[in-house]
């Protein structure tokens, strides 16, 4: 059952509550909070909500009108696995303090709205969402950017570059390069870290499926959740991201969700499951190619013709277009396949039951922001249900084999976040349907990460530039 603020104070005397942890998202996607003592908590404050200052929130209000409302849901309540002081965790949806509206800029009320608009159209009643993140943990990371130099240092104990280390003594085990897939301890050495993960999220209220090594000779995983209803998954995801960082970090290691940190390695995606569903029966299931229904053939045909637009939100970095490149397992052919991995839409087949039909969006990474990637992802899935969009032909043939002229007739993923936002620029009224994204939230978006993103890295000199023009 869902917790109600009553159940949330009755929690706070049972656990002894000291604090409470007032959570919600920023507009790029990562979480902001602030804390109140227990004894200012109570029924009124769920209704009421509290002020914050929102000009100082990237991408939100302008500083003459800044004032912000954070309404917290009693169902997200979560007691911090990490908090030295027992404190309570609640997630928060944010309104204007005047009219009481939500915020349009608002990741989760987006999310939100998503739901809503998805309900009102009569197609389903729920979308579920089944991400697989994927993530690094570093021994050591060094960085910097200035004016006079720039340069990254890495290190993991299990990659193949330290073979040659003197570790005091080197016991070898390391990783070869591309190697990573489910090797066991002592090669992998997160194998303990990575199960007091898992075990943190379970305490935490998460459906955890499995948990592994990745492909990468350093320090890469992935965690799998039990797929979920969309505005909870993308709580679920925050929570994730929360709980993966502050167990690295409590261990002496630091764990990354960016999409590419290692040149020439398998980088991390966020591969997304999505399915449709109304009144409990799934309706992705049927008699078509690689046993899907009409109506999932359509939404397949809707997120590969806005797949371009798609990526501005679901692969948000510049570091995102540096893993999605050909040649490699990552997906760039805007095709769909029953067992072609190279494709962006995958039909999984694991599976006889018509509860586990769904399609898979290969291209996200975990650098975005779940509440919009999600979103998008849906309302792309029901432009193609709508208007009845023809996914096309499967392509079932190894890419790889395919000839210069078969796979020009290929369609792939834009090159870079610029040529994405473009997209977005050029392709969003599916998703301004319902109110659920705002051309106010797309222009801010673009803006947004134009500015403060594309421009800022084509201003700096890279340092590979050294090496290949110094001598010029």
């Amino acid at each position: 059952m869902a917790m109600t603020p009553q159940d949330v104070l009755a929690l706070c005397r049972e656990r002894d509550i000291k604090a409470i942890d007032f959570r919600f998202m920023d507009f790029p996607g990562l979480w902001q909070h602030f804390c109140i003592p227990v004894g200012k908590l109570d029924e009124a404050l769920f209704e009421e909500g509290l002020g914050f200052d929102g000009s100082s929130i990237r991408g939100w209000q302008a500083i003459n009108e800044s004032d912000m409302l954070l309404v917290p849901d009693p169902e997200t309540a979560f007691v911090d696995p990490f908090a030295h002081m027992p404190t309570m965790v609640i997630i928060c949806n944010v309104q204007d303090p005047i009219t009481r509206e939500d915020y349009t800029r608002d990741p989760r009320n987006i999310a939100r709205k998503g739901v809503n608009y998805l309900r009102s159209t009569g197609i389903a009643d729920t979308c579920f969402i089944g991400p697989e993140a994927e993530f690094f943990v570093f021994d050591d990371i060094r960085f910097d950017s200035r004016p006079e130099g720039s340069y990254y240092l890495i290190d993991s104990a299990e990659a193949e570059w330290n073979r040659g280390a003197d570790e005091g003594p080197n016991l070898g085990h390391k990783i070869r390069h591309k190697e990573g897939y489910f090797p066991c301890p002592p090669a992998d050495t997160l194998f303990d870290i990575r199960n007091e993960m898992m075990q943190t999220m379970i305490e935490c209220g998460m459906d955890v499926e499995a948990a592994h090594h990745e492909v990468a000779t350093a320090g890469q995983c992935e965690i799998d959740l039990r797929f979920d209803e969309l505005v909870s998954m993308g709580d679920k995801i925050c929570k994730y991201k929360y709980i993966i960082k502050n167990v690295a970090h409590r261990h002496g290691k630091s764990a990354t969700f960016m999409p590419k940190p290692l040149f020439s390695d398998n980088g991390s995606g966020m591969h997304c499951h999505i399915s449709l569903w109304k009144g409990g029966e799934p309706l992705f299931a049927g008699n078509g190619y690689a046993g899907l229904s009409e109506m999932a053939l359509y939404a397949l045909g809707g997120i590969l013709k806005h797949a371009p637009a798609l990526l501005a939100l679901t692969n948000p970095t510049t570091n995102s277009y540096k893993r999605l490149v050909p040649g490699f397992e990552a997906p760039v052919n805007l095709a769909y396949s029953q067992r072609n991995r190279s494709a962006s839409c995958r039909i999984p087949m694991y599976s006889p039951s018509p509860k586990a039909k769904r399609i898979e969006f290969r291209c996200p990474d975990p650098s975005c922001n779940p509440y919009l990637a999600f979103t998008a992802l849906m309302m792309a899935a029901l432009d193609g249900i709508q208007n009845k969009i023809d996914p096309g032909e499967p392509l079932d043939k190894d890419i790889y084999d395919l000839s210069p002229e078969e796979l020009a007739d290929v369609p792939s993923t834009p090159p870079s976040l610029e040529a994405a936002l473009e997209a977005l620029a050029k392709d969003h009224e599916f998703l301004l349907r319902g109110d659920v994204f705002t051309e106010d939230v797309i222009s801010t978006w673009i803006s947004y990460k134009m500015k403060n993103e594309v421009k800022v890295l084509a201003l700096r000199p890279h340092p590979h530039e050294f090496c290949m023009y110094y001598d010029m």
